[in-house]
């Protein structure tokens, strides 16, 4: 830990546990406004960002061995829990077929797909095209609203959420640490926070739109917008989502807080709260109490789901399937000696 940029282990944890809350209380947002214009404030800005620090980190240029790497790093763990998955929600649903398909990501498991295809456009656009930033995100946000034409396969791969996010995933790897640090002046943590303010009263005052403008993965057609207004509405969402994302980057904190450490374990959070979150959907427990005091409710327990999945043990014990290797668990015993 004591090389490590703690602000972008601050950042992946409180973003992870957004993930886990917004994730927990999907089922019930429409039960009030303000359940769902937290949700939507949330979806605007928190995947983005978290693709933006994996742009951050990504490595653009093409080494020998680099596509097995990925391969290793991300598709065979995605193969492995689409299995679990599909197997899981079997059971849990009583279904009547065992269908196995790994070419459509179960739930969450998109993000795995669609990180293997942001790595290799990456190293295209700037290792074997050596395009500049203006030109690349400009091609990107294109392929962006393009892709929303697409009526077919749109979840096939992750094809729709991968030049979807693309954007945000190329910006990280072009901004630069400097960029970051700048955004922790006063004023700008001010407006940050009036920011969300705003959008938050925006959202909740606004008619009622689909939340499914927020996922990435549905085609204009599916969506129900007209066809002609379907590009502006996503390029206004791309507008509303670069803000919101620069404003939780002001605010993340930078020193090294009591959370910091379970920054380092997010990729568990995001792989395995899914069975507990899935497991509260089928129940149907839906509102606890008033909207309010479930809401509360749910965030804390959220809270604690994030916690749980973030520590040593769980890290130990999953790594061996996660990243097929167990020096976590290995780190722990000689600790323990």
């Amino acid at each position: 830990m004591a090389n490590r940029d703690y602000y972008f282990d601050n950042a992946k944890f409180l973003l992870i546990f957004l993930v886990v809350f917004g994730h927990a209380i999907q089922s019930i947002i429409q039960e009030d406004p303000i359940l769902m214009t937290t949700y939507q404030t949330i979806y605007f800005f928190h995947m983005p960002a978290f693709i933006l620090i994996a742009g951050y980190f990504a490595k653009a240029n093409y080494s020998k061995g680099l596509f097995f790497k990925l391969l290793k790093k991300l598709i065979v763990p995605y193969l492995i829990f689409q299995l679990i998955y599909t197997i899981y929600y079997y059971f849990l649903r009583n279904e009547n077929n065992l269908e196995i398909d790994p070419l459509n990501p179960q739930w969450a498991l998109w993000f795995l797909v669609s990180l293997f295809f942001w790595s290799l456009l990456l190293i295209l656009f700037v290792d074997v095209l050596k395009l500049n930033w203006k030109a690349a995100m400009l091609i990107s946000i294109i392929l962006g609203v393009v892709i929303g034409f697409v009526n077919d396969y749109t979840s096939t791969l992750s094809l729709s959420r991968t030049f979807v996010f693309f954007p945000f995933f190329l910006a990280g790897h072009y901004l630069s640490r400097d960029f970051f640090t700048h955004l922790k002046s006063k004023k700008i943590m001010i407006v940050s926070v009036l920011s969300l303010v705003i959008v938050f009263i925006s959202i909740y005052v606004l008619p009622d739109w689909s939340s499914r403008w927020l996922f990435g993965s549905h085609s204009y057609e599916d969506l129900g917008t007209p066809a002609e207004a379907s590009p502006m509405l996503r390029l206004l969402i791309y507008g509303v989502s670069f803000w919101l994302v620069v404003a939780f980057f002001s605010l993340a904190p930078v020193a090294k807080t009591f959370f910091t450490r379970w920054g380092l374990n997010t990729l568990y959070v995001y792989l395995f709260h899914g069975f507990i979150i899935q497991f509260y959907r089928e129940s149907g427990l839906g509102l606890i109490v008033n909207p309010y005091v479930s809401l509360l409710i749910i965030m804390t327990a959220s809270l604690l789901l994030t916690i749980f999945l973030s520590s040593r043990l769980v890290a130990a014990a999953a790594q061996p399937i996660v990243e097929l290797r167990a020096s976590k668990a290995k780190k722990m015993l000689n600790q323990k000696e």
